[in-house]
């Protein structure tokens, strides 16, 4: 298995960890279907968060917000609209929303967390 991928996973167990303390459930991680992958999917409130995670080793490269452009930005919607659809008991009455974690440092247990709740 790759470096990159064990980052990945380290820092998507990260983030749900950060989201469970801050009160979000957690209701399915690594979601596919044939349009592309979830990282979380989680509730919170009365919202259904789809929430992408970008983990860098640092911002040397740039800072890990940066790669999720109005195409990605795109993409997580329409995911969003699929696993809605795929689970509509979990989803009813819910209002969805994308945000994103970013995650920069060499170890993602210590590294820097940033959390944009809504990249509408």
């Amino acid at each position: 298995m790759a470096a990159k991928d064990d980052l990945g996973r380290a820092g998507e167990q990260q983030a749900a960890d950060y989201l469970t303390r801050r009160g979000y459930r957690i209701l399915d991680r690594n979601w596919r279907c044939s349009q592309g992958e979830v990282d979380i999917v989680a509730a919170v409130d009365t919202h259904l968060a789809i929430i992408e995670v970008k983990t860098r080793r640092s911002a040397a490269f740039g800072h890990p917000f940066e790669a999720i452009d109005d195409r990605k930005r795109r993409r997580l919607w329409q995911l969003a609209y699929a696993w809605r659809a795929a689970h509509p008991d979990l989803a009813r009455g819910r209002i969805l929303r994308v945000e994103a974690i970013g995650i920069v440092g060499e170890v993602p247990a210590s590294a820097a967390i940033e959390h944009l709740e809504d990249i509408a």
